[in-house]
């Protein structure tokens, strides 16, 4: 089990390590959605190829960061019940629906992804837009934002399954490791 929980604090870097690239996505998407703004109503100048690399930057924000999402249990939960249980209940909740829902979703997700990815790498796919951007960025978005997630749910269940069998701690108030 040791083992395995460095293989689950590993994975939780690496989590740190996209929402890192998650974060300046939006700040760069913001200001670059400002800017664009600016040009437009100031000097009558838009360019597709800025509106596109926005959604390319809210991709990136929404794909590297879900994964930081999970590892830190901000993500959307219906409280009604799993609030009013007890903890070993609420671990054994988390457990199913990570193996049962999260990484099917996500394995299934990032193997129909990697075709799409790689077709539109190997063909150079530009965007049909005037002064469009090339495509294979944002889309190997898609197989590497799944991945990222299931590998993030495999943390999320060796660290349950740690707190199962006492040997790893979390605060089950909040559901996060303790510091």
């Amino acid at each position: 089990m040791t083992q395995l929980l460095v293989l689950a604090r590993l994975i939780d870097r690496l989590s740190d390590f996209s929402a890192v690239f998650a974060k300046w996505a939006v700040l760069l998407c913001s200001l670059i959605s400002a800017g664009n703004a600016v040009m437009r109503y100031t000097f009558s100048y838009s360019s597709n190829g800025w509106l596109e690399i926005q959604w390319y930057l809210f991709a990136a924000c929404v794909m590297l960061g879900a994964a930081q999402v999970l590892r830190v249990n901000e993500h959307v939960r219906v409280d009604v019940i799993y609030g009013t249980l007890k903890s070993k209940s609420r671990v054994w909740i988390d457990l199913f629906g990570l193996t049962f829902f999260l990484m099917p979703a996500m394995i299934l997700f990032a193997y129909l992804s990697w075709p799409l990815f790689v077709g539109m790498y190997v063909s150079g796919e530009i965007s049909g837009n005037a002064g469009g951007l090339i495509r294979w960025p944002v889309m190997m978005l898609l197989p590497l934002g799944f991945a990222l997630m299931a590998l993030q749910g495999v943390s999320e269940m060796i660290k349950r399954v740690g707190w199962l069998r006492g040997t790893y701690q979390m605060d089950l108030t909040y559901e996060r490791p303790l510091q």
